[in-house]
């Protein structure tokens, strides 16, 4: 089938947009609109899932009109989405009962540490591919569950149901209280702290350790088949929703990296690198996440390594909204360009305590370095440099978890139309980096997952033949050069450790 076209929901940190993609994989109309980021306090990240659905419904109304489709043009609908973002809501009613907590939200800091109490934040890696920490979903259910008024009765009399943000817009798209299908996939679902990695179940002994009752889980599905149909009263009525994959896999996917070995790294507002490893869970033992790559229909799940960055084009958006330095985004490369070097500054965007590969909670954002010679444009260009460190450490585990080391980098999202950053990215870590021709590959991603599963794509080669490249950039660093700037970062890093203590949130 290559007729019609397909349609890809990306609901993200910052905004829901549809992409309406054709055969080539070709964008051919977009809708997009940003939601509220909400802050109660220091540490806390919410958003309002309401506010999200009707955005989803908005945009794919712009979507279809921007193309002069109807619901017939379009053979089926791909879902991706921010990941471990966290809504509990009323099965009977469809309103959530509380603010969705954000995969960024690091309240949940009391619960790893209870949960961890003397087996330590490894607890249930082995099963889950996980270490404990705020950022997955399973503290952040626990705490709706404790801290929600009447929330944990309602549960366990199976009055709520637990979804990230694929479930909440699959249920309330195929119908919501009118017989909306209450699913997630493997990707989604190994986010969560809960699903074993081997059997691809929820794991019933470790959602009792959380106190969270098994009838609020969804039901686990592959990455490409039809959970079922949008509902009659939306645009997209009777069209099937045939993919789901969390935004990081979706990416990889969407850039092709089908094989063992093969690697993306996506700069958005956080910065994630998926590394396939084909279907053997690798168990890193450097600060890296199992996860599921993807599983399409009744084949066998393709397993990864994740680095996960917290803050990559939030920290562009932090020095802009927060401290006023920038009016846009784009003004950080020009301010940039206008120095050669750093000048000896070093950003540590530990907003959100570190991630991979550190898992600190206990961090919190530095700038070090700074003399009177400082000045804005170096901050800048800091700012840049922030995300490439990142990324080179979390290669630099992947190399030493892999059989095979890293050759190229494929990379997509918003950063990556920043030159200057790319240029940095590949200096440092010393092999190619490559941008494909179509950057959307999230939503692309996803688009992918639900055309084969309705026969429009016939297969990954097909796939892989819509893949093209738009530029690449060659390392130029010396060696000893890239040696030095590493040095100092680590020595940047240092410096955020044991920030938080029972006086600093």
């Amino acid at each position: 089938m290559s007729t019609g076209y397909i349609i890809a929901i990306d609901q993200g940190t910052t905004s829901s947009r549809a992409i309406v993609f054709d055969h080539a994989g070709t964008i051919v109309s977009t809708g997009q609109m940003e939601h509220a980021q909400i802050f109660p306090q220091a540490g806390w990240v919410e958003h309002d899932a309401s506010e999200i659905w009707n955005n989803v419904r908005e945009v794919i109304a712009i979507a279809l009109a921007g193309g002069n489709f109807t619901r017939h043009d379009i053979a089926a609908v791909g879902i991706t989405n921010q990941r471990e973002t966290t809504v509990v809501w009323d099965k009977n009613t469809g309103k959530p009962v509380c603010n969705a907590i954000v995969w960024q939200d690091t309240r949940t800091q009391e619960i790893v540490k209870e949960l961890a109490g003397d087996h330590g934040l490894d607890r249930y890696k082995q099963r889950v591919g996980l270490p404990l920490a705020p950022y997955f979903s399973g503290t952040k259910i626990k705490w709706i569950l404790d801290n929600v008024k009447g929330a944990r009765e309602r549960a366990e009399a199976g009055e709520l149901f637990f979804g990230n943000m694929d479930s909440w817009v699959t249920w309330n798209l195929t119908g919501g209280p009118a017989g909306g299908v209450h699913v997630t996939d493997v990707t989604n679902a190994s986010r969560t702290m809960f699903m074993d990695l081997e059997t691809l179940d929820w794991d019933e002994s470790i959602l009792a350790d959380f106190g969270v009752p098994v009838s609020m889980m969804p039901a686990i599905k592959s990455s490409s088949e039809t959970y079922g149909h949008v509902h009659s009263s939306q645009l997209l009525r009777e069209v099937p929703v045939a993919g789901i994959l969390g935004d990081q896999q979706a990416a990889t996917f969407g850039q092709a990296a089908f094989g063992a070995g093969d690697a993306k790294n996506t700069y958005g507002t956080g910065c994630f690198l998926i590394f396939n490893t084909g279907n053997e869970i690798v168990r890193s033992s450097n600060g890296l996440l199992s996860t599921v790559g993807y599983k399409l229909g009744d084949a066998r799940p393709v397993y990864a390594l994740e680095g996960s960055i917290a803050v990559a084009g939030s920290l562009i958006q932090w020095l802009r909204d927060n401290i006023g330095m920038i009016s846009s985004a784009a003004e950080v490369e020009t301010l940039a360009a206008g120095v050669k070097d750093n000048g000896g500054v070093y950003i540590v965007p530990a907003f959100s305590g570190l991630f991979a590969p550190y898992w600190r909670s206990d961090a919190r954002g530095a700038i070090v370095g700074l003399t009177r010679f400082a000045n804005k444009s170096h901050i800048a260009r800091a700012a840049l440099e922030a995300t490439a460190f990142q990324t080179r450490e979390v290669l630099d585990a992947v190399n030493a978890d892999a059989d095979v080391p890293l050759t190229e980098l494929k990379v997509d999202g918003g950063m990556v139309a920043n030159d200057a950053l790319m240029q940095f990215q590949a200096d440092l870590l010393g092999v190619p980096v490559i941008r494909p021709e179509v950057t959307e590959t999230t939503a692309l991603g996803a688009a992918y997952a639900a055309g084969l599963a309705v026969g429009f794509w016939k297969d990954l080669g097909e796939l892989e033949s819509n893949w093209s490249e738009d530029k690449r950039w060659e390392p130029a660093m010396e060696q000893a050069e890239r040696d030095r700037q590493m040095r100092l970062w680590k020595k940047a890093v240092t410096r955020t450790f044991d920030w938080v203590d029972e006086d600093v949130l």
